[in-house]
C-alpha cells in the first residue's frame, strides 16, 4: 500500500462528498486557514496542517455517532499517509477516541476545533459581524458567559492551549488571525468599523 500526501484538492473533494451543510463547510474552511496560520507560525508543513484541518469532521454531518470512526475507515481506504490519519483522530481526544495528542499538530487541531467556533459565534454578534475587527478581548468577554455559544467546550480550548504551552489570549489572537485570511469564504468580513 502507498501512501502518498493528498493533496488540498483532494481533501476538499473528500469532504464535500460526505458534508454538504454550508455551516459545517465553513467550519472546515476556518478551521483549515487557522490550522495554515499555526504551521507558518511554527515553521511547519502549511499544505499537510491544512489538508488535516479541511477533513478533521468529515463524518460529522453524516455520522455523528460514529465521529472519527467512520473519518479513520474512510481516509484509510483512500490511502492516507498514517500520521494524517492519527492527527485527525486526536481531535476527538477523551470524547469519541483515546488518541491523545503529541505532535504540536495534533495539540494545535485539538485546540483550535472548538475555538473556530467560538469565535464565529462572537463575530456574528458584533455590530460591524466582521472578523477583520474583532480581537481577542471581545472573544474573552463572551468567554465567561455560559449560555453563549452553549455547544463550545471552554475545558477543551484550555486544556490544548495548556498542552501548547501558550496563553490562551495567544492562541485566540492567531485563531483570529488565521479566519481573517478566509473571511470572504467565511462570510466572516462584515462591515468593519460599524
Amino acid at each position: 500500500m502507498t501512501t502518498n500526501a493528498p493533496t488540498r484538492a483532494q481533501a476538499y473533494e473528500l469532504l464535500t462528498s460526505y458534508t454538504k451543510s454550508d455551516s459545517l463547510i465553513k467550519h472546515a474552511l476556518a478551521v483549515e486557514a487557522v490550522m495554515r496560520h499555526f504551521a507558518r507560525l511554527f515553521e511547519e508543513d502549511e499544505e499537510k496542517w491544512g489538508v488535516i484541518g479541511l477533513v478533521h469532521d468529515l463524518d460529522w454531518e453524516q455520522y455523528p455517532e460514529q465521529h472519527c470512526v467512520v473519518t479513520e475507515r474512510v481516509l484509510t481506504e483512500a490511502e492516507w499517509p498514517p500520521e494524517y490519519i492519527r492527527a485527525v483522530l486526536s481531535h476527538g481526544y477523551g470524547i469519541v477516541t483515546d488518541v491523545k495528542p503529541e505532535h504540536r499538530m495534533e495539540k494545535v487541531l485539538y485546540t483550535i476545533d472548538e475555538l473556530t467556533g467560538l469565535v464565529t459565534a462572537t463575530v456574528l454578534m458584533r455590530p460591524s459581524k466582521s472578523i477583520l475587527d474583532t480581537e481577542p478581548k471581545s472573544v474573552k468577554k463572551k468567554w465567561n458567559q455560559k449560555g453563549f455559544a452553549a455547544g463550545v467546550d471552554r475545558t477543551i480550548i484550555e486544556a490544548g492551549a495548556e498542552m501548547l504551552g501558550m496563553e490562551l489570549n495567544e492562541v485566540i489572537r492567531h485563531t483570529i488571525l488565521g479566519m481573517r485570511e478566509v473571511a470572504a469564504e467565511l462570510e466572516l468580513q462584515g462591515h468593519p468599523g460599524s
